[in-house]
């Protein structure tokens, strides 16, 4: 046969091989082929059994995702499993690599499965905004149990060969795929064993088990379309023969298919592999092999920092001069390890694997040989310049200097060195060894290599990494201060604290601004508005509440009172009259007549006031696509995946009425609301933000 299949006869056994790089998809050529496949080896009266198996590195890790959004052509994949299933001769999927969503799909409608250890199966279609849609929802409960099923298919988690067999997944674990999948199928036709099919097996559960797992998810699936479907689609398995749930599995398939949830999903999936991709930064470009690391400061982030490193299997060195201040950052990591394992989540050995990679100092020669550097003190930029300064004196001539500052100026950082192409910005989001997101701040003079290195330095320690223009507050924080200035001005015209943070909770964050200022501490904030206050235009107009909210001490969740108060050992905001008090003092003063504010221009200035900011990012160069600033929101900031980030939202909503919106603001609320250029060229053009760049 030509084409990505191929098969040979091996004895008694014909062996069906997949070959459609990278990951042996499931395109139109691969669905063809398997059909012809099995039907001419069905055919073939010296084949007793068959074995289908993935060529290179993968079995099938799903569907193609080339294809997505478009007209569908070869063979469906309901034609291809059941000329598999309805086989009268035993076949065998031979799994390594990953089998996800249609590839285990396949697999399932094989009769038996054999997989080498460090295979992993899983169908992860939720992720996507989506369903299985090819069986996988009505077998996969008849196979390993309702409950179990319902975890799996809802979380998109991968399980690997092992447990898979304990689940009863996998029939059988080997070493060799190719010669111990024969023998494993050789052996079946010796025993007469028969074709058996999972569709024929047994689901009964409970309607109880399913109004139980429902209230078990509600918190995390908020929001989200498709793990409601999940549900529905397994309980579907239950009620009737497998014709009956299946149909019921394909129509709620194409109702996600068809949502605004899936096609969000669908975008920030693209996107986040997108954002690897730098125009003048090519794939080949060198990059420094980072063997040994070192962070400058203690704190809560340089102690998050050198947990990633070394969760990432690379040594590293804590830097800090005070000893004390040393001793309790450390004793602050080894906790964080200590929790982890008290949940169960990490092996004892596993944590002191990891603490051992973990060295301090307060001596910056036991630093001198590091591959990179990263700086992660206090917002203050002259104590960042000594500190450039310094390793420019002590750090070997080819290592990475990079900072961890998420507002200030890469430029000033780098011109204390004298390797300013060596200087970038590694801004990471708190709690460091937690979140996902990783921007990487080019500086004037970053050379290819060091953008390039920070880059896959994020990837190594398992983030996504963005890269972004040096401006203050990058694109994240730049776009957050317009956000949170905003939320501001709200409360000085009408609004309270609890009425937008429930706002904006509905909307899909996980917390508004208030209650997010609480949790991260309000006096970080505080003490970078009081430093660039001499920046600050007479004309700008300023909100002072949140001053005179820290002047009273009150920083939040570690004082008990910021924006709310907290009781003892208790993160629930409580909201505060004190707070109440002072914000209608604050209108007065201001002169402003409080109103009742309406939750929908809650939610637009400060959404809207995202969009503008984010406009300007992409006309100044500052983000290269739309996508990467829905990335860095999604990511970083809990904007909801199901809306796809800020950019394709206001995409979705329509340019010309976010535009129509964001200039009667500019006339009713201020000069902040100038609308972007950007945003109004756009729209002149009949354009979106995904056209941006094209």
């Amino acid at each position: 046969m030509s084409g990505p299949i191929s098969w040979e006869k091996r004895g008694e056994i014909a062996v069906i091989t997949v070959d459609n790089p990278p990951v042996n998809a499931l395109s139109a050529g691969v669905r063809d082929g398997l059909l012809a496949a099995v039907t001419e080896a069905g055919e073939d009266a010296g084949v007793k059994a068959m074995i289908i198996l993935g060529a290179k590195r993968t079995f099938i890790a799903g569907a193609d995702i080339r294809e997505f959004g478009k007209p569908r052509t070869g063979a469906p994949l309901l034609d291809v499993n059941n000329k598999i299933e309805f086989s009268d001769k035993p076949v065998v999927a031979a799994i390594h690599g990953t089998a996800l969503g249609g590839g285990l799909e396949v697999a399932l409608c094989c009769h038996y499965r054999y997989a080498v250890p460090s295979a992993q199966v899983g169908l992860p279609e939720v992720k996507l905004g989506l369903i299985p849609g090819a069986g996988g929802t009505q077998r996969l409960p008849r196979l390993v149990g309702v409950e179990k099923a319902l975890q799996l298919i809802t979380s998109g988690d991968f399980v690997r060969a092992g447990a898979a067999k304990e689940l009863g997944i996998v029939d059988e674990v080997g070493e060799d795929l190719v010669e111990g999948a024969i023998a494993y199928a050789e052996r079946l036709v010796a025993e007469g064993a028969s074709a058996k099919r999972i569709r024929d097996l047994p689901c009964t559960a409970d309607a109880a088990v399913f109004e139980t797992f429902r209230k078990a998810i509600a918190r995390r699936s908020r929001g989200f379309k498709a793990p409601w479907a999940c549900i529905d689609a397994v309980e579907a398995a239950t009620k009737g023969n497998f014709e009956a749930g299946y149909a019921e599995e394909q129509r709620l398939f194409k109702d996600v298919h068809d949502s605004p949830e899936s096609a969000a999903q669908r975008h920030v999936f693209f996107a986040e592999r997108e954002v690897a991709k730098i125009p003048d930064v090519p794939r080949e470009t060198p990059v420094k092999d980072v063997k040994r690391a070192a962070v400058i400061g203690a704190g809560t982030m340089g102690g998050g920092i050198a947990m990633n490193f070394a969760n990432a299997g690379i040594p590293v060195v804590i830097l800090e001069l005070d000893q004390a201040a040393l001793d309790r950052g450390l004793a602050i990591v080894r906790g964080n390890y200590q929790a982890t394992v008290d949940k169960g989540r990490l092996a004892q050995a596993r944590m002191d694997e990891r603490m051992a990679l973990i060295s301090t100092t307060t001596d910056y020669a036991d630093i001198a040989d590091v591959d990179i550097v990263i700086e992660a003190v206090f917002e203050e930029m002259e104590i960042k310049k000594q500190i450039f300064a310094k390793l420019s004196e002590v750090v070997n001539r080819d290592a990475v200097l990079a900072s961890n500052t998420s507002t200030l100026d890469i430029d000033q950082m780098a011109d204390a060195t004298d390797r300013p192409g060596q200087v970038i910005g590694m801004h990471f989001f708190s709690p460091a060894n937690v979140m996902r997101l990783l921007e990487v701040v080019r500086g004037g003079a970053s050379t290819p290599k060091t953008i390039a290195t920070a880059m896959a330095v994020g990837r190594r320690l398992g983030k996504i990494s963005v890269l972004v223009g040096n401006c203050h507050g990058f694109v994240g924080n730049r776009m957050l201060h317009g956000y949170s200035r905003q939320a501001g001005f709200l409360l000085e015209e009408g609004a309270m604290p609890e009425q937008i943070d429930k706002v904006i909770y509905d909307f899909g964050l996980p917390m508004g601004p208030f209650t997010m200022g609480d949790m991260a501490g309000l006096d970080v904030g505080w003490r970078i508005r009081k430093a660039t206050a001499h920046e600050r235009s007479s004309n700008m107009r300023y909100s002072t509440i949140a001053d005179q909210i820290c002047e009273l001490g009150r920083f939040g969740q570690k004082t008990q009172a910021g924006w709310y108060r907290y009781e003892d050992g208790s993160r629930a905001p409580v909201p505060d009259p004190i707070v109440a008090e002072i914000i209608e003092k604050a209108s007065a003063e201001q002169g402003i007549e409080r109103r009742d504010v309406a939750d929908q221009e809650v939610l637009e200035r400060c959404m809207y006031q995202l969009v503008n900011i984010g406009a300007q990012l992409l006309d100044e160069g500052m983000a290269l696509r739309a996508l990467d600033i829905d990335v860095i929101y999604i990511a970083g900031y809990g904007f909801p995946a199901y809306r796809g980030g800020p950019m394709f939202w206001a995409d979705s909503i329509g340019l010309d009425k976010v535009l129509a919106t964001i200039k009667r603001f500019h006339e009713e609320v201020g000069e902040e609301w100038r609308p972007a250029p950007l945003l109004e060229r756009l729209v002149a053009e009949g354009k979106s933000f995904a056209d941006f760049g094209k």
